[in-house]
Parts: C-alpha cells; sequence; structure tokens
C-alpha cells in the first residue's frame, strides 16, 4: 500500500493510494512576506549589532558605580552636618525602607534588561537606580562593619545611615537567597512536573518580590535598627 503524489494543481493534488488515482485537496503556502536572501540569521544579527552603543552603554555603567559613591562619601565626610540635617526629618524605617526600595528594583531592571533583551528602557532605568543606589551607599559609608564608620563619622546620629544600609544589605542578601532557590528549582522540577509553574518568569519575579519582603520586615521588625 503505497502513496505517491503524481500531480499538484492549485489547491488540489493527485494521489496515487493503495494502487488507487484519488485526488485531495492541499494547503497552499503563502506567499513570502520577506524577500529572499542568501544571508543566515547569524549575518543578520552580526549586521544589527552596533558594539559602539554597548561600550558607551558599559562606560557609563562604570562611571554610576563609581561617581555617585565617590560623591555620597565627599558628601558624608565634608558637609556631615547637611547630610544629619537632611536626614534627620526622616524616622530608620523609613529610611531603611527607601533604601531598600531602590535596590530591590535596581536588581529588578537588571534581570528584566535581559528578559525584554529588544528594549533599551530597562536598561536606562537600571543605570539611574544603581547610580540612585550607590549615591546612597556612599553617604552611608556602606561597607564591611560599616557601623564603625558610621559611628565615628555621624555620632549619635549614625541609626539614619546604619538603616539606609540594612536596607541595601537586606535587598542584596534576599537577592542571593532568590537565586539560589530558583536555581534548586531549575534543577529540582520537572519539565512535566506541574509545579514547574514556578520557573515561569511572572511566578519567578512573585517568588523574588516575596522574598524581598521578608527581609524587609526582618529589617523594620527584628530589632536590627536598633542593634547596629
Amino acid at each position: 500500500m503505497g502513496k505517491e503524489t503524481k500531480e499538484l494543481k492549485g489547491n488540489e493534488a493527485v494521489e496515487i493510494v493503495g494502487g488507487k488515482v484519488e485526488k485531495v485537496s492541499v494547503s497552499k503556502h503563502p506567499e513570502a512576506s520577506i524577500p529572499q536572501t542568501d544571508l543566515s540569521l547569524a549575518d543578520i544579527k552580526r549586521s544589527q549589532f552596533r558594539p559602539m552603543r554597548w561600550v558607551v552603554y558599559l562606560v557609563i555603567l562604570l562611571v554610576a558605580l563609581i561617581a555617585p559613591y565617590w560623591f555620597g562619601r565627599v558628601l558624608a565626610v565634608r558637609h556631615t552636618a547637611q547630610v544629619v540635617g537632611l536626614l534627620s526629618p526622616f524616622a530608620p524605617q523609613g529610611v531603611a525602607l527607601v533604601s531598600w526600595a531602590v535596590t530591590v528594583f535596581a536588581l529588578a531592571t537588571f534581570a528584566l534588561s535581559f528578559v525584554e533583551a529588544h528594549s533599551w528602557l530597562w536598561r536606562v532605568l537600571f543605570l539611574l537606580l544603581l547610580a540612585f543606589e550607590q549615591l546612597i551607599a556612599g553617604v552611608s559609608l556602606l561597607k564591611f562593619q560599616f557601623w564603625y564608620s558610621t559611628y565615628v563619622m555621624y555620632g549619635s546620629s549614625a541609626t539614619l545611615p546604619n538603616a539606609a544600609n540594612l536596607g541595601i544589605i537586606a535587598a542584596l542578601v534576599a537577592a542571593g537567597v532568590y537565586a539560589i532557590l530558583f536555581v534548586g528549582l531549575l534543577v529540582c522540577i520537572k519539565k512535566d512536573s506541574p509545579l514547574n509553574v514556578l520557573t515561569r518568569s511572572w511566578a519567578s519575579f512573585l517568588l523574588y518580590f516575596v522574598i524581598e519582603g521578608i527581609a524587609l520586615l526582618i529589617v523594620l521588625f527584628s530589632g536590627l535598627l536598633a542593634a547596629v
């Protein structure tokens, strides 16, 4: 029992099926919407790549990492009284919330810049949030065992820069916990498992914000703000 196409006409084909001639309907391929080309997909991507754009972006990224932190430290050292006066109307919980939020959304836009690789919006927002976070870190003298530096510089007013540091550190630690947990889910959950929904982009972002929210609650209500 064989099947052989003998003729193709319009949307019908004449075939020999099991020794009998039959006419069957076939789908007609639509006309090509793009012109034929000898270029491969790699060639097309290579022609669309703009290296100077990325060079400029990386330079701006380095500036956003270094300049705001340096400027913040200059403010902390040379204009300590003005910094204290600017922060004094705020409660430590509010300062921690602001520094936490800036860091959390900076990390989120960094991830979105990979998810939405065709859009430069998230890359620009990441640069702005990163620069703001680095400025806060500079003013707060963020480093290992920061409480010694802030006490020497700010004295009895060190509670506020300490709160800013705790907000940044909490966001970074929570992001590390999320990364470990997400990789663990990718490794442990099988592709045909119903739990595989946890690895979807919307679910992973929801998980990220849940973990970050838990970290913020720990900072605000565990007594850490009063301990440093």
